[in-house]
């Protein structure tokens, strides 16, 4: 059986010498899928003493960290989830601190969570409660505190949740293994407890970790610590690492479906007509047999029945397109009945591509490509909003219906980040695109972004504006350095100097010189840029490099010789 992720865990917490007990902690493991997509997650929070409501504090941030890390999308990477709800829980304990206390100081805590998914642990850290590591007898360190000192006696918080509006949040990753313990503390126990001792506690109580969190604690108690006490100690059993054999057994539970005839029945949806196929897939036109509703069903080819990068691929498709729900990208649809084949279903769409529409409609006016280009935006939007990157945008793979309402299909190249973040034994290249319109540094082995699927768009709209590339069509991945783009008015001299900067930008050879934001390339397609216009200019320097040497040489000869001149007159 494949191994999943699995901890021991254990928390001992008490208020020692003060009424009441500020500290809070948990731990969360959730079911599949949730596990292998979200992970596991281990809070620890101290409310400060000076806090007027401490203990509010830090429940609500053990609780809505928690709570809130497992609502956020499958697709969000670790950071991007834990930094947009630690923000949000700082912005929610400020403004409840000045809203019933009129105080910066109304609700606040300290706080470090550890989230731990796939074979990697992220650490989130604000303030003094600690997080250290014990792997081969040796107990390291990983979060700093942050505090500053006015005196030997006299220390005091210099970061924390709710003091203020904004939150500074330090993060790091680092792998894990098998057998790594984990401790988290408040500052009422490391204060007054050495790490030697926490070590040989921890190793002598290995087998029970919860003896391991009391004794910890109490060691601390009889040390005098004068504060609130809190251990939460988590061991990793188990790594979801899988043999290659175990992981294409796992994608070859279900057949891949046999060539399908019309009037065929399976799993309820019957066949209308064969749609089209490649080497890769093979599309069907089907209905509902209980809703009468036509869809699509898309099969994997045959030729691919023995490769499980493919079959991982294929999943993969359904799996990002389930998770979108946009008007302007296709509708993967959920399968309700038990399914005895391979393939996904999705809304059929009563049109052509806009490959076949461009063909049949050559140079469409602007007015209408910034219409489509509107619509491209909105469903690229929804990628990136998951932290999804398209990836493979091209004419071929954005429908157009009957009433001009442009779709975004095919996801088997998405790039989604909470998913790059889980181990897979199989090295899968999902770049499937064309060079002409896959952006360029993915060719030249660099990672993509939310610019990559810009520079795919532009490509598009270039197209849609003149019928050629903006690179022509000798662009590849050995000059893909040396390529000079085409200026718009060498094919369509009607379309304004402003729009075609915009797209010039858009389809930028480095990423880092194109617009970072669909909004921003969108405005510049419709409102004059005057900043991408006086880019026109360029030095001297730079076009002619010589001749500008040359004339600075002439210059430095005449001054000698007038110098000479004047000396001798």
């Amino acid at each position: 059986m494949t191994a999943s992720l699995q901890i021991n865990s254990a928390h001992y917490s008490i208020a020692g010498v003060k009424p009441q007990n500020e500290d809070a902690c948990g731990v969360l493991v959730p079911a599949e899928p949730l596990l292998t997509t979200k992970g596991i997650a281990a809070v620890v929070a101290d409310g400060m003493s000076a806090s007027d409501d401490a203990k509010q504090a830090s429940e609500v941030c053990v609780n809505g960290f928690l709570t809130d890390y497992f609502s956020t999308p499958e697709t969000w990477s670790v950071k991007n989830s834990g930094q947009k709800i630690l923000s949000a829980l700082n912005r929610w304990l400020h403004g409840q601190g000045q809203l019933k206390y009129q105080s910066h100081k109304g609700m606040v805590t300290t706080l470090s969570a550890l989230v731990f998914k796939s074979n990697t642990a992220y650490i989130f850290h604000v303030g003094d409660t600690r997080i250290y590591r014990l792997r081969n007898n040796e107990l390291e360190q990983l979060t700093n505190d942050h505090r500053f000192s006015v005196s030997k006696e006299k220390t005091y918080l210099s970061r924390a949740m709710g003091i203020d509006l904004l939150v500074d949040i330090d993060y790091k990753t680092l792998p894990v293994e098998s057998g790594d313990i984990f401790i988290q503390l408040t500052d009422g126990v490391h204060e007054f407890i050495p790490d030697s001792k926490i070590k040989d506690i921890t190793l002598q109580q290995q087998n029970n970790l919860k003896a391991a969190a009391k004794q910890i604690v109490e060691t601390a108690v009889n040390n005098n610590s004068d504060d609130n006490l809190t251990c939460q100690i988590v061991e990793v059993t188990n790594l979801p690492k899988e043999n290659e054999s175990e992981f294409y057994e796992k994608l070859t539970e279900l057949p891949f479906p046999p060539p399908l005839e019309p009037g065929l029945i399976l799993d309820g949806y019957k066949v209308i007509r064969h749609l089209f196929s490649n080497k890769r897939t093979e599309v069907y036109l089907v209905q509902d047999t209980e809703t009468n509703k036509n869809m699509v069903m898309k099969a994997p080819s045959v030729n691919y029945q023995d490769d499980p990068e493919y079959i991982n691929q294929f999943l993969h498709e359904e799996w990002a397109g389930r998770r979108i729900n946009n008007p302007h990208v296709l509708k993967v649809l959920e399968i309700t009945r038990k399914r005895t084949a391979l393939y996904y279903i999705t809304e059929y769409i009563e049109g052509c591509s806009l490959r076949q529409w461009l063909d049949d409609n050559a140079r469409p006016s602007l007015s209408q490509v910034r219409t489509f280009s509107k619509q491209i935006e909105r469903g690229l939007r929804a990628f990136h909003r998951l932290e999804m990157i398209h990836q493979d945008l091209k004419p071929e793979n954005i429908l157009i219906d009957k009433n001009e309402t442009l779709k975004i299909i095919d996801f088997g190249s998405t790039k989604i980040a909470g998913i790059e973040e889980i181990y897979l034994p199989i090295q899968v290249n999902n770049i499937l695109g064309t060079i002409n319109y896959t952006a360029p540094e993915y060719h030249v082995g660099e990672p993509g972004s939310n610019r990559s699927d810009i520079f795919s768009l532009g490509v598009i709209i270039y197209e849609m504006l003149t019928g050629h590339l903006p690179y022509g069509k000798e662009m590849s991945a050995r000059n893909i350095k040396r390529v000079r783009y085409i200026p718009i008015k060498h094919y369509n001299p009607e379309i304004p100097v402003w729009v075609d900067k915009a797209i010039e930008k858009a389809v930028h050879i480095n990423p880092e010189n194109r617009f970072s934001i669909l909004s921003e390339f969108d405005y510049a397609l419709n409102k004059p840029d005057s900043s991408l216009i006086n880019n026109d200019y360029v030095p001297l320097i730079k076009r002619n490099p010589v001749s500008t040497w040359q004339i600075i040489s002439l210059l430095l000869v005449l001054i000698n010789l007038f110098l000479i001149y004047q000396l001798n007159i």
